[in-house]
């Protein structure tokens, strides 16, 4: 998925400078973007005083949007480098195409899993016969430093692994949750995981007091270590819990991502995370040259010009501002 705002801002993240060693209760606040044409998203993360969850350094959430008589999704085709995209659905489905040649149609608790490496292009649209609706989340994953130069990859797995309690039934995304492992390819400690609730279900889920955490909630209203959270709402968490209570008004449906903080410094700009704003220019100046990232076959439209660049140097700083 791309960043689609004319005008992307730098955002400079990393770094353990942010990270409470301690639980905390931060609700993040959406911006709401557009995504293509006529469809927008609410954008939780990077915000504005928190970059990265681990290495989960980007969280947009959508739907659920009725497209009926709408073309739904369509992303062109666009450049990543440095990351992994991954695409997770509660409603609706999502054709990828890419510049490997990939050809999937990723349905809802499937996971879409692209590491872009050292460079990748990619689209993505709704099917032209498609579910009534739209509802999903597009995240991203920064690489570290070690592999974030590596070879480009696609994989589609649709049988995951899952976990479940009274009241509560969960799918791995990717990582580990309570012994279940997702055959997903992670580069650091990470995990991502699907959580469905029923109605006035109280649970506490066993994380990992090493790794920070923070709550995406899909649908319905759950109350998560005390904060009450409506549909579209992120919390972070910070580190230093060994369990997550959660309880649930009506049924509800949340995705929880985790992870080590990330260490390393970075600087992210439209479709690119870096390590320096030469690395920035260098990606745009191959993109727009029509290098170094393939090509995208069979998407019927051109593919997404690169903004330009700020007038400012792009430089890799801290995990918060």
């Amino acid at each position: 998925m791309s960043d689609l705002e004319v005008r992307p801002e730098p955002v400079l993240c990393g770094g353990r400078d942010g990270v409470s060693g301690g639980p905390v209760r931060e609700l993040l606040a959406a911006r709401r973007v557009p995504l293509g044409e006529g469809t927008f998203v609410r954008r939780l993360l990077p915000s504005m005083g928190r970059r990265m969850v681990g290495a989960w350094c980007f969280v947009d959430h959508y739907g659920p949007d009725d497209i009926t008589d709408e073309p739904g999704m369509q992303v062109a085709p666009h450049p990543h480098i440095g990351l992994q995209t991954v695409s997770w659905l509660h409603g609706g489905e999502v054709l990828h195409r890419d510049s490997l040649g990939s050809l999937q149609t990723v349905r809802p608790r499937e996971l879409g899993l692209m590491t872009a490496g050292r460079a990748i292009a990619h689209s993505e649209e709704s099917p032209r016969r498609h579910s009534p609706v739209l509802h999903g989340a597009q995240l991203w994953v920064a690489l570290p430093d070690a592999h974030r130069h590596t070879e480009p990859r696609f994989e589609h797995h649709a049988d995951l692994p899952t976990v479940s309690g009274p009241g509560f039934s969960g799918t791995v995304i990717l990582g580990e949750l309570d012994g279940a492992v997702s055959p997903g390819t992670t580069f650091t400690p990470i995990m991502g995981a699907d959580l469905s609730l029923a109605d006035g279900a109280e649970v506490r889920l066993p994380v990992e007091p090493d790794f920070e955490y923070a709550v995406l909630t899909m649908s319905g209203v759950t109350e998560v270590d005390g904060v009450r959270l409506e549909p579209g709402s992120m919390l972070y968490l910070g580190c230093g819990r060994g369990e997550l209570p959660m309880r649930a008004e009506g049924d509800s449906g949340l995705v929880l991502l985790g992870g080590e903080p990330f260490e390393e410094k970075l600087v992210m700009w439209w479709n690119f995370v870096a390590r320096t704003g030469e690395e920035i220019a260098d990606a745009r100046r191959d993109w727009m040259a029509g290098e170094r990232f393939g090509t995208v076959r069979g998407y019927d439209g051109a593919p997404i010009p690169a903004p330009a660049l700020p007038g400012v140097p792009l430089k890799a700083r801290g995990r918060t501002r």
